[in-house]
């Protein structure tokens, strides 16, 4: 990968981290968006359980801010694949979300050019996102019972209060892209060891 590519990709992840707690909200939004299909609102409480559980795919909530790059990145997977599987209401709620939605795709492809096949590993983590729990719940609870649903919305709001990253404690731990990807890769061979 290039120089300016590295640049790119490494400003790109920066701005996703800073804005994990609102792109938190959007998911939100598109979990109790009931114009979406169930499979989306599905994936999207999937993806909102990825983000609030400390013990996700890549070990996160320790003191490198690599380990939240994870998060940023699969709630954006998440968020594209709903509006890219045919449902028919997904332009609506993508019309509600320019900020978040006009430049996706271009910047998940230079994701995929600066991550390769580690792309590939988190863009497989989306389909079984549905069978996230949260606290002994899977994604059916919190779309179907009121409490269940708001016990999550509390664990999102002490996620966005608590969270660690804002431009400033980012400052220069995040310079290459080789700070992100040398992070997912150990959490890939963990997991291939551990034959999940």
């Amino acid at each position: 990968m290039s120089t300016n590519a590295d640049s790119r990709f490494v400003a790109l992840v920066r701005a996703w981290l800073v804005s994990l707690p609102h792109d938190l909200k959007i998911a939100f939004e598109a979990m109790d968006d009931e114009n979406l299909s169930r499979q989306s609102r599905e994936i999207a409480c999937g993806a909102v359980i990825y983000v609030v559980n400390p013990n996700d795919y890549v070990s996160d909530r320790g003191e490198t801010v690599a380990s939240f790059v994870d998060d940023a990145i699969l709630l954006r997977l998440a968020l594209h694949r709903i509006l890219t599987k045919g449902d028919p209401e997904a332009q609506g709620f993508r019309d509600r979300f320019p900020e978040m939605f006009e430049t996706l795709e271009k910047d998940l492809e230079l994701c995929k050019a600066a991550m390769g096949d580690l792309m590939t590993w988190l863009e497989s983590k989306i389909d079984g996102l549905a069978q996230q729990e949260h606290k002994g719940k899977k994604c059916v609870a919190f779309l179907d019972d009121e409490e269940a649903r708001e016990t999550l919305f509390e664990d999102g709001l002490v996620f966005r209060t608590d969270y660690p990253i804002d431009e400033e404690t980012i400052g220069d731990k995040l310079k290459k892209a080789s700070t992100v990807t040398d992070v997912m890769k150990r959490r890939r061979a963990e997991e291939a060891r551990q034959g999940a």
